[in-house]
């Protein structure tokens, strides 16, 4: 879909102490093999800063870059991966109330890795829609140091490492300093049961097989590695050709590609290359050391092209991003000038 008078207004990272995959592996809880074949370099470790607490330090430092008045913000999105409190609770009011962020509607939107750009679907139509918001903040926190998790060796097939932080991003109807162009979004469900397994749909006792376990039983018995990724490739470039189109863009125009922090041969010739487009236009570079936060990597990612004046004005940046289900969201956002935070 085309996307008119949706500014991004500022954008607040929170990243905790970061941990080398060197180290990892000097400390025997890594096969060297794995960041020589995926080139990640390391992750954020959150140990005891609640996920939910992450987000807040992130909206406070967006909210301090804004001009906005926290006032005008008229909904709250926040949307996570891993465990946020205990079951029952509700993150957005957590966070709300650490914010003295009064009576605004609030969604908690559970998308996978998908989850930010699905909350900036969401958020879109909340501002060109009937409640026309004129502004709108979107959270997202992870903390994936809990018991029997393993960060360096849980991430699906050993392609990425599990980060901590928390990302925000505050929208704006009237300006920012950057323009929401375009975003299109999809579901390919003939690989649902990827992620879901074919066990039970009611709760059982005793654990469950692990995610990289019920992918490997689907590709397994149901369809081969090889199709399943030859379908998500062609699904995700639909997705993303969609919102080229709709932003009056050819993949030439592109500045920026910003997509999950993932092995790199993930991001080359997954997306890359059938763009036409060489890795040194991606966000690799910097997203290798970070590590996979959730939903969070395409903004933490983008806070920080723009902050180090990576992107300046009139700059085409394009960000991509998957979950569960299979999801693909992408949107195409435009650079107008930048912000007083950057360098």
């Amino acid at each position: 879909m085309k996307v008119e008078d949706v500014y991004i207004d500022s954008l607040g990272a929170f990243l905790p102490e970061w941990a080398s995959a060197e180290q990892a592996v000097a400390d025997g809880i890594l096969d060297a093999e794995i960041p020589q074949s995926n080139g990640l370099t390391g992750a954020h470790v959150g140990g005891d800063i609640p996920a939910m607490d992450m987000a807040v330090s992130a909206a406070r430092t967006a909210l301090e870059r804004s001009k906005l008045d926290i006032e005008a913000i008229g909904s709250h999105i926040h949307s996570s991966v891993n465990y946020q409190g205990p079951v029952g609770c509700y993150p957005p009011g957590y966070i709300m109330r650490e914010l003295a962020l009064e009576n605004v509607p609030a969604q908690y939107l559970q998308q996978g890795c998908n989850g930010m750009l699905g909350a900036l679907e969401v958020a879109i139509g909340q501002m060109t829609g009937a409640a026309e918001a004129e502004a709108v903040l979107l959270t997202s926190g992870e903390n994936f140091t809990a018991p029997g998790a393993d960060r360096w060796n849980d991430g699906f097939g050993q392609s990425y490492f599990f980060s901590d932080g928390g990302m925000a991003v505050l929208l704006s109807a009237d300006e920012g300093f950057a323009q929401v162009r375009s975003l299109n979004a999809g579901v390919l469900h003939a690989l649902e049961k990827w992620h879901r397994g074919n066990g039970p749909l009611l709760e059982r006792d005793g654990p469950d097989p692990t995610m990289p376990e019920r992918a490997e039983q689907f590709n397994e018995t149901e369809m081969p590695l090889t199709e399943a990724l030859e379908k998500i490739t062609l699904f995700n470039l639909d997705i993303i050709h969609r919102s080229l189109v709709d932003a009056d863009l050819n993949a030439s125009d592109l500045a920026k590609v910003i997509p999950i922090n993932m092995d790199g041969r993930m991001v080359e010739f997954g997306t890359m290359m059938p763009l036409g487009l060489p890795m040194s236009r991606s966000s690799w570079d910097y997203g290798k050391s970070v590590g996979h936060v959730g939903g969070a990597d395409v903004f933490i990612s983008l806070e920080h092209l723009v902050r180090t004046g990576e992107l300046t004005a009139g700059d085409n940046v394009l960000l991509v991003s998957q979950g569960p289900g299979w999801i693909c969201t992408a949107s195409v956002v435009t650079i107008l000038d930048l912000p007083p935070w950057s360098v």
